[in-house]
């Protein structure tokens, strides 16, 4: 991670920024990790956070503990962590390249589209096909949709009223082909659907984990080369070609890395609303804008927003539990509207 320094005040303020981004990434990871602890410990069956620790670490002989440990807390919050890091980078990126605040993967119908595919996926194929190729699946629907709306949109640049506007229509159209799908499939496939819909990591096992795993590790480190781009991008097309950078290429290749993300995810857990609109502002309100540290910490606020939202909906209507994609609609809706209200006079 470079910066430049230069000698006096300059060169403080440009240590004080990475001190400062440094300290609050760090303490993001560990409220995080605490977090994820406790959302292995507590539920309907509450494991002491000294037997957490036995089983993961000690593999320590309890059957009960490692089974509800192993094949069921473990997995879920495995998979919660990454489609929320995956989600919060993804809609990072994407507010970066169009340099709209209002931009996240709902928006730009990535969750819509890779909702779409995906379900078409699941019902044509009744479950025959591994799940292996649902990220593929759902990247693909999500790219078609992104580049859709970005085509629509354009003239004479992006204007978020106009990328909001067709963003709802082609979302719309895409939530249209997974309710056909939904009512046109195999009725043992619909209580599945419903709650993949929802937007949910719950019943998700290692095999899960294993799936996304790849596509995450890749597109997430991807995300990290392209901080120096990030930083020129969000300045405008005329600043990035004047340091050199192709600005086209990169905005092209932005956009892919955060279509993945956020496809991939997607394809897991069904479409989770809002954490990809949440998490970047937040980081930035906390370290601002240079994106070597904003990418780990929006990251890291992806992921807990997602946890957070899973615990809770395990915990407050137990034994009924709801989906974390409820959660983060509820807190996301209001928050939308707030920045709609604040960017009101750049629509």
């Amino acid at each position: 991670m470079k910066y430049i320094t230069l000698r006096g005040k300059s060169s403080r303020f440009s240590f004080q920024i990475h001190a400062r981004g440094l300290m609050i990434t760090i303490i993001a990871m560990l409220a995080l990790f605490v977090l994820s602890i406790a959302s292995i410990s507590f539920g309907s069956m509450y494991i002491p956070m000294k037997d957490v620790f036995a089983v993961l670490i000690l593999g320590v002989d309890n059957p009960t503990y490692e089974m509800v440990v192993m094949n069921l807390r473990l997995p879920r919050l495995l998979m919660a962590l990454m489609i929320g890091a995956s989600l919060g980078v993804a809609g990072l990126m994407l507010q970066a390249v169009i340099r709209n605040p209002l931009a996240s993967p709902e928006l730009l119908g990535v969750n819509g589209g890779g909702s779409a595919a995906a379900v078409t996926f699941i019902t044509l194929t009744s479950g025959s096909l591994s799940i292996h190729w649902l990220p593929l699946v759902a990247i693909s629907g999500a790219l078609v949709t992104a580049v859709l709306i970005y085509l629509f949109a354009w003239k004479d640049g992006i204007s978020p009223y106009r990328l909001i506007l067709i963003g709802l229509g082609i979302s719309t159209a895409a939530g249209s082909i997974t309710m056909y799908m939904l009512l046109a499939g195999p009725s043992f496939l619909a209580t599945q659907i419903i709650t993949w819909m929802t937007g949910s990591v719950y019943g998700l096992s290692m095999d899960y984990v294993w799936t996304l795993l790849p596509w995450f590790v890749v597109f997430m480190s991807l995300s990290f080369f392209m901080t120096r781009h990030l930083n020129t991008q969000v300045l405008g097309d005329a600043t990035a070609s004047s340091v050199g950078q192709s600005v086209e290429r990169y905005r092209l290749l932005i956009l892919f890395i955060s279509v993945a993300l956020a496809g991939s995810a997607v394809g897991m857990s069904g479409p989770i609303a809002f954490v990809g609109l949440i998490a970047p502002h937040i980081a930035r309100s906390l370290i601002g804008p240079m994106h070597g540290w904003l990418i780990p910490l929006s990251a890291s606020i992806g992921a807990m927003l997602l946890v957070g939202a899973d615990y809770i909906g395990r915990l407050l209507f137990q034994p009924t539990e709801i989906p974390a994609g409820v959660f983060t609609a509820v807190l996301g809706a209001p928050f939308f509207i707030y920045l709609l209200l604040q960017n009101r006079k750049q629509l």
